[in-house]
């Protein structure tokens, strides 16, 4: 049983939908170019907003879907579902049992847009003109519950709520559940959609959004001295986690293996977040993936451009893990995914690994001299790397560590 608890798990399957492209490939040639994914929110709502940029998806899963499924479910839903599609089918379809297959989605929020439009139609027009879709449509374990049915996962669908952590808990449960001997097969990530004025005004009020309206593709910039804000996005990544002795079994290609993860809370501050409480989960990550900090190479930072949180995280690199590996923030391509971006986090992590490619961090003009770290930056790193980490830091004080090896 000790040994199956520090078993790695085979990454065979990706999916994602996310401001850079529709799905993986896309998705991931964004990342490699550079391009940025924010755009300036041409919606009437967005006029008087302080903050009127976002990372929206370059494509529409609504539409992907089909206006019929995609009626009776919530942007985050429809998110989920199309990397879910993608990501299984790029696993090449598991043949598992159901009892043996699970699937842990996290979320932010869940289906806040469902909830504040019904809001506006009850007061608007009265109880009778609610749609009878509304609660199935506005709960967060939605998005895990769609995908169980999509695929018939009978052997558990969990929803990791845990603020801008949730996506890569996800991954960590999916990690927990197939060495504790629960499932074969796993499908994890996580799926946000909230991009709306109340969200907006609220980030923007507690003053955590970029206001560089008159330049979205320059607004997001982690490590930057500039930097003043992150910029809220949409989207989901999804994986397919496989235990090794099943995958290999069946022949599947193994993008990378998800070694080790762990999560801590810092009991600290309901928005300000604790070095310390980040550093300890990627020790523990570490250990639980028996790997030593010298041999990661790389980390994909949680870093959202924040002021005061890329000193904390740059922080926590450099206590847990020293200044050697090559960093990078994929965040100032998409922006602030929310409860998806722990699981993009793991995506651009896996890719990076896999393909021997980094992509650097837009935006970074004038390096923050209070951050020693190995950023990468003025175009992708090419190298060989045995292993690399993902960080993922939440509003709350959760923090989740990801350890991936090839």
């Amino acid at each position: 049983m000790e040994d199956a608890l520090k078993a790695g798990v085979s990454v065979t399957g990706l999916g994602a939908t996310t401001p850079l492209g529709g799905d993986v490939p896309d998705t991931w040639a964004g990342m490699l170019a550079g391009r940025s994914g924010i755009t300036v929110l041409d919606e009437e709502w967005a006029a008087d907003l302080p903050v009127r940029i976002a990372g929206r998806m370059r494509v529409d899963p609504a539409g992907v879907l089909g206006r019929v499924p995609a009626r009776r479910l919530d942007r985050t839903q429809q998110a989920a579902l199309v990397a879910a599609r993608e990501a299984w089918a790029d696993a090449g379809a598991p043949g598992v049992e159901p009892g043996r297959l699970a699937v842990v989605v996290g979320t932010g929020v869940g289906g806040v847009l469902t909830t504040l439009a019904q809001d506006d139609v009850l007061e608007a027009s009265g109880a009778r003109k609610v749609s009878p879709c509304t609660v199935p449509m506005l709960m967060p374990n939605a998005a895990a519950a769609v995908v169980s049915m999509e695929f018939g996962a009978r052997g558990g669908a969990h929803t990791p709520v845990s603020a801008c952590a949730s996506g890569a808990e996800a991954i960590a449960v999916g990690l927990d559940l197939i060495r504790l001997g629960r499932a074969d097969v796993v499908i994890a990530g996580g799926a946000e959609a909230c991009v709306h004025p109340l969200t907006l005004a609220g980030f923007a009020q507690a003053r955590a959004l970029s206001t560089r309206n008159d330049a979205p593709p320059a607004a997001s910039r982690p490590f930057d001295a500039g930097r003043d804000g992150f910029v809220l996005a949409e989207g989901a990544a999804l994986v397919v986690l496989e235990r090794e002795g099943f995958a290999a079994a069946r022949g599947a290609r193994a993008h990378a293996t998800l070694a080790g993860a762990a999560t801590t809370s810092d009991a600290f501050h309901i928005t300000g977040a604790d070095a310390g409480g980040q550093a300890r989960a990627m020790r523990l990550a570490l250990a639980s993936a028996g790997v030593d900090a010298l041999d990661v190479g790389h980390v994909n930072a949680h870093a959202t451009a924040t002021p005061a949180g890329d000193l904390t995280e740059t922080r926590s690199i450099a206590e847990a893990l020293g200044t050697h590996p090559a960093v990078t923030a994929v965040k100032s391509m998409t922006g602030h995914m929310c409860g998806a971006s722990g699981a993009l986090g793991a995506f651009a992590t896996i890719l990076a690994l896999r393909d021997g490619v980094i992509p650097a961090t837009r935006n970074l003009d004038d390096p923050d001299p209070a951050v020693p770290l190995d950023v990468v930056t003025g175009g992708p790193r090419r190298g060989r790397w045995t292993a690399a980490m993902t960080n993922s830091f939440g509003f709350g004080g959760h923090n989740a560590s990801l350890v991936f090896t090839r």
